[in-house]
């Protein structure tokens, strides 16, 4: 089985680099790809400029409030790709709003993860949770 590889679709720099050292701390072997806003993840999901497409099994990590295009945007344009619809996305993010989860639930995202709720070692246990989540679960 090919190793996953993860995208980080985030523009808080505190944020990478805490996602950056769990990988590093829990000895993870996954690529860590980091786009700084919805359309740099289209463009790597897409591939642009002479790059190709990123190549499955990937899970995208997407936060939702970032500039040029947010997260829900993003997932609008992803699931009306027709080679994209598929993706499994969770997201990562600061907004405990009803209306941004619903949003993102309607967007057929795989999980809702509030930052703020993670607690002291929270995130490795996010993390662990998504190692565990692609070894699992059959990707698309």
């Amino acid at each position: 089985m090919k190793d996953a590889t993860f995208l980080l679709v985030e523009d808080d720099e505190v944020d990478i680099q805490a996602m950056r050292r769990t990988f590093v701390r829990m000895k993870l072997a996954n690529t860590l790809l980091v786009a700084r806003d919805g359309l740099e993840g289209l463009a790597i999901l897409q591939g642009a400029g002479g790059t190709p497409p990123l190549a499955r099994p990937y899970i995208v990590l997407l936060d939702l409030n970032m500039p040029r295009m947010g997260g829900i945007e993003f997932l609008e344009v992803l699931r009306a790709d027709a080679d994209l619809t598929g993706t499994v996305v969770f997201v990562l993010t600061t907004s405990a709003e009803e209306r941004d989860r619903v949003a993102a639930y309607e967007q057929h995202v795989a999980g809702y993860i509030v930052k703020q709720h993670l607690d002291n070692d929270g995130l490795s246990k996010a993390i662990d949770m998504l190692d565990h989540y692609w070894r699992v679960v059959e990707l698309p």
